[in-house]
């Protein structure tokens, strides 16, 4: 069995027990980014960057350059909450673009959203929310309206 192969098969695993502890505890069991990550790299075709790599996940290599990736991954829920927010974006570090990942309750990829690192700082910087200025916790809805989807494509 291949690596990419073996990978899918302890994710489905994943996704089965996370599914179940969220049914049992009301409370997500934290691998949500991880999941996002996968699907990201395996949706886009792009490189995960090594474990604990500061200030990107991923790298996209095109024919004239190279990005560094940061990945947000969301479940969203049936009844959830509006407002929801992403986690940190680090904008003391160097990363070039962000990836957010939407997953269903199943924890399988439904949207994938990019947004430029000066879009995203933009966004960040705008008077209002002490999450956002203070935290760079942006919402989903607000990824949403200054990124573009670019999967699945339209």
């Amino acid at each position: 069995m291949s690596a990419e192969s073996e990978i899918l098969v302890l994710l489905g695993e994943a996704k089965r027990i996370a599914k179940e502890y969220r049914r049992i505890t009301g409370r997500p069991l934290g691998i949500t980014g991880e999941i996002a990550e996968y699907e990201a790299a395996r949706l886009l075709d792009i490189e995960l960057s090594p474990v604990r790599q500061a200030g990107f996940d991923a790298i996209r290599r095109t024919p004239d350059k190279e990005e560094r990736l940061q990945i947000k991954g969301r479940c969203i829920l049936q009844n959830a909450k509006p407002g929801q927010r992403l986690g940190r974006l680090d904008l003391e570090k160097k990363w070039d673009a962000a990836l957010m990942v939407l997953l269903n309750e199943d924890l399988e990829a439904i949207a994938i959203y990019e947004a430029d690192r000066g879009t995203l700082e933009e966004a960040l910087h705008r008077p209002g929310s002490r999450a956002r200025n203070e935290r760079g916790a942006l919402a989903v809805s607000k990824f949403k309206a200054v990124g573009r989807k670019i999967w699945p494509e339209q």
